[in-house]
């Protein structure tokens, strides 16, 4: 018979392993020696404690999951229970019951992982569905149509809840895009609608502006173009493919319009600065007749230079009250002259200015004569009344004898 600490052979080849509850029939054992037996078993055993260590090491380091873990303890746990090896089987024992409650306590952890990561997706999934219910009020339609397929992504990349919470957000979700999608399909329907109409407007702007841009009816054309514009800017946009081609034909007709009206203008100004430049020439001449000496000779002149001053076209609008003022500073000076002039050679006028002039003259020799008669009955007080009223009509005498001069004499 052989034996070692953990097991023994007996005599009939039988062979046992020590345990807790007694010995343990592992096997028998014909082949060979009891020591042969004893190593066959023991390396059995070895191999037990090489696997026992493996799926320690498995259940530390790699993902296994629990069920797996399990079912390979299982395996090893009825390998040791058959008692087919020799060695410490107890110790094997406690590692697996050890490995247990190391599968277990992952299990739970997974389990309130899992739980942790569902209560993370359901509020991540609740925030999405809560921004995209948000977006599907939305006006920023590219914006909020980006924002909502990032949230598809997002949505796909979360994990799955139990089949009616999923669904229910799910349906949220959907529900939210569909409304988004109906409110932008409207909108540029009726985007697409306006737009047809401002197409239509425009073209019709586009016919009379292409028909107005051979007017030579400078004024009237240039303010319908202004309204046109106006018109233009309130029709809205057309559609992108022909609001730029609708534009060019628009913005064409009135470049041609006002290219020429400015060839005209400028001719025009051209001629105008060429009158202005004769006009000032005219009015320097005529002011050299002042003063006015001979009066029918400026006034011959006046009238020629007056002639040419009237062939001559229009000027520039800014100049005209200047150089116009001068040549009516002249014709007062004429008129004034002509008026003077008058005056000296009209014999009622005449006339009237000597018969006032005798009469002021008589009346001035009367006071003179009675003021002498005063002084000399002696009554200064008379006489000096009188001599203030002989200074009233002294002085009216001397205006009307300067008033006589201008008539010649």
């Amino acid at each position: 018979m052989s034996s070692d600490p953990w097991g023994r052979v007996d005599e009939t080849g039988t062979v046992y392993v020590r345990t807790a509850e007694g010995e343990q029939v592992v096997g028998s054992w014909q082949a060979g020696t009891p020591e042969e037996a004893l190593a066959y078993f023991e390396r059995k055993y070895e191999g037990l404690v090489v696997e026992i260590g493996l799926l320690e090491k498995r259940v530390k380091t790699t993902d296994l999951s629990a069920k797996d873990a399990q079912t390979a303890i299982d395996h090893i746990r009825e390998q040791v229970d058959a008692h087919h090896a020799v060695g410490d089987l107890e110790a094997l024992k406690t590692r697996l019951d050890k490995l247990v409650e190391t599968v277990d306590k992952r299990r739970e952890e997974r389990k309130q992982q899992r739980a942790k990561q569902s209560d993370e997706a359901r509020h991540s999934k609740e925030s999405l569905v809560t921004e995209a219910e948000e977006l599907a009020q939305s006006d920023q339609w590219r914006a909020a149509g980006e924002r909502l397929r990032a949230l598809v992504d997002t949505w796909k990349g979360l994990p799955r809840l139990d089949r009616k919470s999923d669904d229910e957000l799910w349906h949220r979700f959907s529900h939210a895009r569909s409304a988004f999608s109906k409110r932008r399909k409207a909108h540029f329907a009726q985007l697409d609608a306006q737009r047809e109409e401002a197409r239509k407007t425009k073209e019709r702007l586009v016919t009379e502006a292409e028909s107005l841009s051979g007017s030579t009816d400078w004024g009237p054309t240039a303010a319908r173009y202004r309204d046109l514009m106006s018109e233009w800017k309130a029709a809205g946009r057309a559609q992108r493919e022909h609001e730029d081609d609708l534009w060019n034909r628009f913005r064409g007709a009135q470049d041609i319009f006002f290219a020429a009206r400015s060839s005209v203008f400028a001719e025009r100004d051209a001629e105008q600065s060429e009158n202005l430049k004769l006009k000032e020439e005219l009015a320097e001449e005529a002011e050299k007749l002042l003063p006015i000496g001979d009066l029918k000779g400026a006034r011959a002149a006046f009238r020629s230079i007056n002639e040419r001053w009237e062939a001559i076209g229009h000027v520039p609008r800014d100049a005209r009250p200047k150089v116009e003022g001068r040549m009516h500073a002249v014709e007062r000076a004429l008129q004034d002259a002509e008026e003077t002039e008058w005056r000296r050679t009209n014999p009622e006028a005449r006339a009237r200015a000597e018969g006032l002039t005798g009469q002021l003259q008589a009346a001035v020799d009367k006071l003179r004569g009675q003021i002498e008669q005063a002084r000399g009955q002696g009554n200064n007080a008379k006489a000096d009344k009188l001599e203030r009223e002989l200074e009233g009509r002294q002085a009216l005498l001397d205006q009307a004898l300067k008033g006589l001069e201008e008539f010649g004499g």
